[in-house]
């Protein structure tokens, strides 16, 4: 029998050659273009296992990885390779992980084209920057790219530039309704410029034109809901800038129980809701912002998913909001705590220091607070408005009229205006510097005699400047401010305060002024020389008393008097009024002993006994003609004896009755 032939080993996979770098190029551009990130990822590597220094598989894997979201490992790999310059590609990454200065730093040195100015572009946006960012997409106005409108028009409305939306929209060649996030992004626009109406019907059309395209897109429903979720959250804002706050409350609620937004939407939503209740429900608002937090921080964070999602101002508003609770439901740590790290979070701005001087305004210490408050606005002055507007209100409250005059005279911008001209002459007034007020009063005269604005208040600052200085004697000054308001304005109101005033000093002046008032219709009836000799006028039920729409008298004689409605008396539950039984002790709410059927109880006499041994009771017979001073220390002690709380009262009292009966014992003997 010829010996069985031996089977030949099978190779080993190790042992097979691998397949041309050709085919696993096809591969790989297969795997990325059906969105297979991982599967591109493995063949990029057996790629670079064969040729480590190939930079399309490498750029390949990069991109792979990073729309897989595997952000770390694709900054390892960029780390590794260092022959080939991946900056943009890490500035990217580091955008990703919200490290915002160090992205923009490794897009430095790079090439100024479209793709590194859009990048840039959105890390300014997201640091805050918007005066850069609205500048980046000027310049990137001229390239074609997709959607660009969308994120100009965002960038213009976080800038405060709203009012340029329109004319870049027009310079864009585009219309607000092209798609649903530039009619959302619009109407944003429009609610910065208060035109509430507008941006209702905006958005409106936003949710309308979103819902066809993502139906279009076969999204399902939650899906689509999550999308258009800032839609919903911008209306329900909507209803509470126009003061239907049961409405955007009950919006608001709805959209955080639904749990159908994303993570910025729902943080917005929560933080508004807040806001909208205030203080009514501290206890419950801190719960809401706890959700938003990230779970592993000690202290309160937001979570980090949410915190790129959001801009930095909406962030700035959500701690902001928190350490308001936190005051409000007097956790003073917390708040310290808080307030300690937010400089840190938000360095750029004033929030932070505000919110620290409410912290020790909370405290009691107005004075510390007016201290930083002051240092930030002499290091700061161009950020220095907000700050001396809160301390000049900390100044006025804690009773410091002169810091608070001193905070809003720096603030040159808003100097002459009516409401800073009355608040200036109030402090003034209230530090008892009449001088001082007045002076506030003729520089804010003089600005606006000079001023070429179309809403000029000079007659509302010469009527209060004419009335201040009547009310503190300087009358000649007041007449001139009167001649000079009855010059330039012709009111009544000037002309009557001038009659008033001038008739304190020049009587025929002040006749000849009273002539050009016009008379009061009714008063041609009136005998004026007998209207004078009367004792003052009488106050008569008037039709404002009654309610009525003409005058009329009432004769008090024929005025029926209001009858007193007569109630039922209310009686004890069982209490029949028909039997009522016997009547109750007239002195039953008085005290036992001040009763007239009080008695007092009978002192036994056996207690006076003196227990001892034998022949004790004798000796005290024996001894009964003794006076009634021996008698008297004797029962004193024995009471000291039986009770060590006895009062002197209680002593008095024993004494007189222990004299009483040696009295009583004399008698007998």
């Amino acid at each position: 029998m010829a010996p069985k032939s031996k089977d030949k080993p099978k190779p080993s996979p190790s042992s097979q050659p691998p397949p041309p770098i050709e085919d696993q190029f096809t591969s790989l551009n297969r795997h990325i273009q059906r969105s297979e990130f991982s599967q591109a990822v493995k063949v990029a590597d057996q790629i670079l296992s064969i040729a480590p220094g190939d930079e399309d598989a490498l750029r390949c894997k990069i991109v792979a990885l990073i729309k897989d979201d595997r952000i770390d490992d694709t900054l390892s790999a960029i780390q590794s390779s260092r022959t080939i310059d991946f900056s943009f590609f890490k500035a990217y990454c580091l955008y990703r992980q919200n490290k915002l200065d160090e992205a923009l730093g490794s897009l430095r040195d790079q090439e100024r084209n479209s793709a590194t100015m859009l990048l840039e572009s959105q890390i300014l946006y997201r640091l805050g920057k918007m005066d850069a960012c609205v500048d980046t997409y000027q310049k990137l106005a001229k390239s074609k790219i997709d959607s660009l409108e969308i994120n100009y028009v965002a960038a213009l409305t976080a800038a405060g530039r709203a009012s340029e939306v329109q004319g870049a929209m027009e310079a864009l060649r585009v219309k607000a309704t092209s798609s649903f996030e530039l009619a959302y992004n619009t109407a944003c626009s429009l609610v910065d410029v208060n035109k509430y109406t507008d941006a209702e019907q905006l958005l409106l059309s936003a949710r309308r034109i979103g819902q066809e395209t993502l139906m279009e897109e076969n999204l399902p429903d939650e899906d689509i809901e999550i999308e258009l979720a800032p839609i919903a959250v911008q209306l329900a804002y909507l209803q509470q800038l126009l003061g239907h706050t049961s409405e955007a409350s009950e919006a608001y609620r709805d959209i955080i129980n639904r749990d159908l937004a994303d993570e910025s939407s729902l943080a917005v939503a929560v933080n508004n809701l807040i806001a909208l209740k205030g203080p009514k429900d501290i206890s419950d608002g801190l719960r809401k912002l706890d959700k938003l937090k990230d779970k592993d921080a000690p202290n309160f964070r937001l979570a980090r998913g949410l915190e790129p999602k959001i801009s930095q101002k909406q962030r700035e508003t959500i701690y902001a909001n928190r350490l308001l609770l936190l005051l409000h439901a007097n956790k003073m740590d917390q708040a310290r705590e808080m307030v300690a790290t937010l400089a840190d979070m938000f360095p750029n701005s004033v929030t932070p220091l505000l919110l620290q001087a409410a912290v020790l305004v909370r405290e009691n210490k107005a004075g510390k607070a007016e201290e930083i408050l002051g240092q930030f606005a002499e290091n700061f002055p161009d950020k220095s408005k907000l700050v001396l507007l809160a301390r000049a209100q900390i100044a006025a409250a804690a009773g410091h009229p002169h810091i608070a005059f001193e905070s809003l005279s720096k603030i040159q911008d808003i100097q002459h205006m009516p409401a800073t001209v009355a608040t200036l002459v109030s402090l003034k007034e209230r530090a008892g510097d009449v001088d001082g007020a007045i002076a506030v009063l003729d520089s804010a005269v003089k600005w606006w005699s000079n001023a070429m604005t179309e809403d000029n208040k000079l007659d509302v600052v010469l009527q209060e400047a004419a009335s201040f200085k009547l009310r503190h004697g300087r009358e000649e000054d007041a007449a001139k401010l009167y001649e000079e308001l009855v010059k330039t304005h012709g009111s009544i109101e000037a002309l009557a305060g001038l009659v008033k005033t001038v008739a304190r000093v020049d009587i025929k002046k002040a006749e000849t002024y009273e002539k050009q008032l016009k008379p009061l219709p009714g008063l041609k009836t009136v005998d004026v020389e007998n209207l004078e000799k009367t004792s003052g006028a009488k106050h008569v039920e008037s039709a404002a008393d009654l309610g009525a729409s003409d005058a009329y008298m009432v004769d008090k004689s024929k005025a029926k008097s209001k009858k007193k409605r007569k109630r039922k008396p209310r009686y004890p539950k069982g209490f029949d009024p028909a039997n009522p039984g016997p009547p109750p002790d007239p002195e039953r709410w008085l005290p036992r002993r001040e009763r007239s059927s009080y008695r007092p109880k009978r002192k036994d006499k056996r207690a006076a006994q003196v227990r001892g041994s034998q022949g004790a009771v004798a000796r005290e017979k024996h001894d009964s003609g003794v006076s009634g001073g021996s008698s008297n220390n004797a029962d004193s002690k024995s009471n000291q004896a039986t009770s060590s709380k006895a009062t002197n009262q209680n002593t008095g009292s024993n004494q007189s009755r222990s004299s009483s009966k040696s009295s009583k014992k004399k008698s007998r003997n």
